[in-house]
């Protein structure tokens, strides 16, 4: 069992890891098409796994209680919140703190594994500065969050030109934005020597991503680590045949490799 969900029944912790794939996977689209799974299923799912995360926390209202990292919060603040936002919170937990990252973990392997000279740097530096640089052109460069960031307008406004009424809903394309080129030069390259300060694969503004400094450590760690523990790593299938979930985590299916 992974430390994250070591709060969880052993009996429940795949299951709704699977539950959670099911979920991101299934991705809403205009007209009502989906991506892997029909709505009903999309939304038992859901409903499975808030029901899951409702009866862990119903059982541990006496204890401490669901923290970022899945460990415990503070017991006093238990009883300020209903059991539903617990619940709800839980499943937003999952799949923003364990998807996005897992996701970036295996799309940002494939994509030092196509620079060969970037993943050997990163198993040769003990420079923070190089690391820290190489994940977030990596942010820039996959921006795994394709939807899920959408505002409604509180007054009209005109946005490149388009006019945006006051209660009209707005869907951002964070992909769009940090491949623009008024933002970064030859945005189809991967360069880690570039400056993407500003990119926003976390978002922007009041609703950036509150976790993007912990998963800024989390692939710091990942990627310089497998870089100098493995660095004959290599993809064990041309890179064509590498198999991608499109939904809104971009991620992949499986990745297999060999060293």
């Amino acid at each position: 069992m992974s430390d994250d969900l070591a709060w969880l029944p052993g009996s429940v912790e795949a299951p709704l890891l699977d539950a959670v794939h099911r979920v991101v996977g299934a991705v809403m689209r205009l007209g009502g098409a989906v991506g892997w799974v029909d709505v009903p299923d999309r939304a038992e799912t859901a409903g499975w796994l808030a029901g899951i995360a409702a009866e862990v926390a119903a059982g541990r209202t006496r204890m401490a209680l669901l923290e970022l990292d899945g460990r415990v919060a503070a017991l006093g603040r238990w009883t300020r919140y209903a059991k539903d936002t617990v619940a709800v919170n839980a499943v937003i937990m999952m799949q923003a703190g364990h998807e996005t990252t897992a996701n970036m973990i295996s799309l940002g392997t494939v994509a030092l594994l196509e620079h060969p000279d970037v993943f050997e740097l990163l198993g040769q530096t003990d420079d923070a500065a190089v690391i820290a640089r190489a994940v977030e052109e990596l942010m820039r460069y996959l921006t795994i969050v394709h939807a899920q960031v959408d505002r409604i307008a509180l007054e009209d406004l005109t946005i490149g030109g388009q006019l945006i009424r006051a209660g009209e809903r707005v869907l951002m394309n964070l992909p769009a934005g940090n491949w623009d080129t008024e933002f970064a030069d030859d945005p189809e390259k991967f360069d880690i020597q570039r400056n993407v300060r500003g990119h926003l694969a976390f978002g922007y503004g009041a609703h950036q991503c509150i976790g993007a400094n912990l998963a800024r450590v989390e692939m710091q760690v990942a990627f310089s680590s497998l870089a100098r523990r493995l660095p004959g790593l290599r993809l064990a299938v041309p890179a064509d045949q590498l198999r991608y979930k499109y939904a809104d985590i971009y991620g992949m299916k499986e990745l297999p490799v060999t060293w």
